[in-house]
């Protein structure tokens, strides 16, 4: 049984998992879906009630039959690398490998049905505070006025963004900003804008799970620091146990989602509390790894080479509503601490 990795090919975190399944003697295909159709194929044929197909990548043949897992690392955009590249093209390709790839019985990580709404910053926001993490007050906004009310009313608040920078040539970045009250709000009015409660930190957290493994690590963070992804402190990342209610919140998010794979960024406050910031379905986890030596990318490989039983559920699941939560327990809900 093959290992499907849909990834780009300067993907270096990749390699790390390649590298792990090789050790473990599982075969493995590496595809990317801008290469269809010029340098990668694919054939799948529905007859009589038989299901076959087909992908070709590299000299490499693989029957989805004989998949595994898929991993849905850093896919390129279907079609993107083709001489004739068009959207019309692009959405053919699309129909045609993903349609295929779900009507497989391999385990994803993660699934598109249950990763697009996890993308999503205010669904995020929302399973966590219903899994129990400690959540900043947050708004997201277009009315000015709101904005305005919500400042006065915490303060002290930060402005970031809720999808990430654009994608524009050359590239931008949009650093977490530090606001007050005294803030013109008029341009809410010109886009979405999501402001939350400045959260004082001492340490971030980066928090990667796979499956039902956890891996921690903590940075101390400079004196006053917002984004910690801009600017050199010196510090570096350390290897942390998370504490059992983390745990504990971590499982039932992931049950909630549907996902098999989450880094998860929390901002350690001076009381030691984990407040929950984003949970990135396909989040980096190499730069942990390689400054705490936690074996995440063994982890990685174990799950995309265990032996499948059991298809997994592929959609998210509805955040409300006491249907719909995992059977690991109903979660306890943390308070908020005090503006």
């Amino acid at each position: 049984m093959t290992v499907l990795i849909l990834t780009c090919r300067q993907d270096v975190t990749a390699d790390l998992v390649v590298a792990e399944l090789r050790e473990l003697g599982v075969p493995l295909v590496r595809f990317d879906p801008a290469d269809l159709p010029d340098r990668a194929a694919l054939s799948t044929e529905y007859d009589r009630g038989d299901f076959t197909g087909y992908l070709s990548t590299g000299g490499r043949l693989v029957s989805i039959q004989g998949l595994r897992s898929i991993w849905v690392r850093r896919p390129g955009r279907p079609a993107a690398h083709a001489a004739n590249a068009s959207e019309w093209l692009t959405a053919e390709c699309g129909q045609a490998l993903y349609g295929m790839l779900y009507a497989t019985t391999a385990r994803w990580m993660n699934h598109p049905g249950a990763a697009e709404p996890a993308r999503h910053k205010p669904f995020q926001l929302r399973v966590a505070q219903r899994s129990g993490f400690a959540v900043p007050s947050t708004l997201v906004t277009t009315y000015p006025r709101a904005a305005h009310d919500f400042a006065v009313r915490c303060a002290d608040i930060v402005v970031k963004s809720a999808s990430g920078p654009p994608s524009v040539d050359p590239p931008v970045s949009l650093p977490t900003t530090r606001i007050g009250p005294d803030t013109d709000f008029s341009d809410v009015a010109a886009g979405a804008t999501l402001l939350q409660r400045y959260v004082p930190k001492r340490a971030d957290i980066r928090l990667i799970c796979v499956g039902q493994e956890v891996f921690a690590a903590r940075k101390t963070a400079a004196a006053g620091q917002v984004d910690g992804r801009f600017g050199c402190h010196g510090h570096r990342w350390e290897a942390v146990e998370a504490p059992a209610g983390i745990l504990h919140s971590v499982h039932t998010y992931m049950a909630l989602t549907g996902l098999a794979y989450g880094a998860f960024d929390f901002a350690e406050d001076a009381d030691g509390v984990w407040w929950f910031l984003e949970c990135n379905q396909g989040g980096q986890f190499g730069f942990v790894e390689l400054e705490t030596g936690q074996p995440i990318a063994a982890a990685i490989a174990s799950w995309l080479a265990a032996p499948h039983t059991v298809r997994p559920p592929h959609g998210a699941s509805p955040v409300d509503g006491p249907e719909d939560r995992p059977a690991v327990g109903r979660p306890r809900l943390r308070r908020e601490q005090p503006h």
